[in-house]
């Protein structure tokens, strides 16, 4: 039996999944996705453990923001983030290091 397995994941993000379903979407395109699933796709990351980063949704982190959803970067976990329905997600990649600026 194996007793580890490889990834590909440069980083690892928590969405919670309580806040996420809370708001009910209000993220993505057309804004009914939720948060971690609009970050996916947006980012075309891949699934699994074979994509570049893993977003993955988790129980409640505890903070039950209001109107908002609770991210905590893997590689950073001293700082989480509250982001809103809407947020802009080029912006909150880079922010959580999955992403590359954007060029002027």
């Amino acid at each position: 039996m194996k007793d580890h397995v490889r990834s590909n994941w440069r980083n690892a993000v928590l969405v919670c999944r309580k806040c996420a379903k809370k708001l009910d979407g209000g993220f993505g395109p057309d804004g009914d996705e939720r948060l971690a699933k609009a970050l996916r796709k947006h980012l075309t990351l891949g699934k699994g453990r074979k994509a570049a980063a893993g977003i993955i949704e988790v129980d409640c982190l505890g903070i039950c923001p209001k109107g908002a959803v609770t991210v905590v970067n893997g590689a950073a976990s001293r700082e989480w983030l509250l982001v809103q329905p809407g947020a802009d997600l080029d912006e909150l990649a880079v922010t959580l290091g999955i992403g590359a600026p954007k060029q002027p």
